[in-house]
């Protein structure tokens, strides 16, 4: 079964670049997309019954054009939710969570801090509340997935600039310790399963310095696992050479 995440920076925008051909061309199973920025009825119809794909979205409902995301899958999930049940997070459009029987899938766009860091202490309680959720679903005995742009990169490695961006959003210590605090329970950053030590692998990159074009990116875009699917893990890959956005997709294989 191949997952794949992607921040696509605008539903529609993407879909104008080629979106529908990249979905058939890299027949995933399961693709989930943060930052739609597009209510409902802004999804082109093209993308709301793409042939084959189930679709779910959930949209902003307070900001028009603002975060949103969506997953198309094959596989048609046993349940859908949008919700964790705490208004703050529930109403910007971060969280699809899809239970497929052998494991527990979120797609999610964390928060980012903001340049002025005025938003680090509320994307700290979306972390905390989000992986609470998760772990309430852990206690009975769930496999679980949590994909999508976590917008942190975790270590040096993470990043081409580590020394330069210490004290930006996205890289700050209260951020990338966060990141520890899963690893130490027991999440598993399953690109990291595969190139542990492999520096330059990374998942967004600033559009308007056009970093891209020299690799000087970041990797914030994760699919963490829980313990017991690691065994049902076969791989996990950055598909740097998709464009139509300031991110990447990255996806693993698993057989669950």
């Amino acid at each position: 079964m191949k997952i794949i995440t992607w921040n696509v920076n605008g539903i529609r925008a993407v879909t104008k670049k080629g979106f529908l051909d990249w979905v058939a061309e890299v027949k995933a199973d399961i693709i989930g997309v943060q930052e739609i920025k597009a209510d409902l009825d802004s999804v082109p119809t093209e993308v709301l019954n793409l042939d084959g794909y189930h679709t779910y979205f959930h949209p902003c409902s307070i900001k028009k054009g603002y975060s949103g995301v969506g997953v198309l899958s094959r596989i048609k999930p046993d349940r859908v939710n949008d919700k964790i049940g705490i208004e703050e997070f529930d109403q910007e459009g971060r969280i699809l969570e899809l239970d497929y029987g052998a494991f527990v899938l979120f797609n999610v766009y964390f928060p980012n801090g903001s340049s002025d860091h005025k938003r680090v202490p509320y994307k700290m309680r979306f972390y905390d509340a989000l992986f609470a959720h998760c772990d309430a679903l852990r206690k009975q005995g769930r496999g679980v997935i949590v994909m999508g742009d976590y917008n942190t990169a975790h270590t040096e490695i993470d990043l081409a600039r580590p020394k330069e961006n210490a004290k930006t959003t996205g890289f700050l210590p209260i951020e990338r310790a966060k990141i520890d605090e899963l690893i130490a329970d027991g999440w598993i950053d399953a690109f990291r399963e595969y190139h542990p030590d492999e520096p330059d692998q990374y998942t967004y990159w600033d559009q308007i310095t056009r970093a891209r074009e020299r690799n000087v990116g970041w990797r914030i875009d994760y699919h963490l696992i829980t313990p017991d699917l690691r065994p049902a893990l076969k791989n996990g890959f950055i598909l740097p050479d998709v464009m139509g956005s300031d991110h990447c997709p990255t996806g693993i294989v698993i057989n669950p």
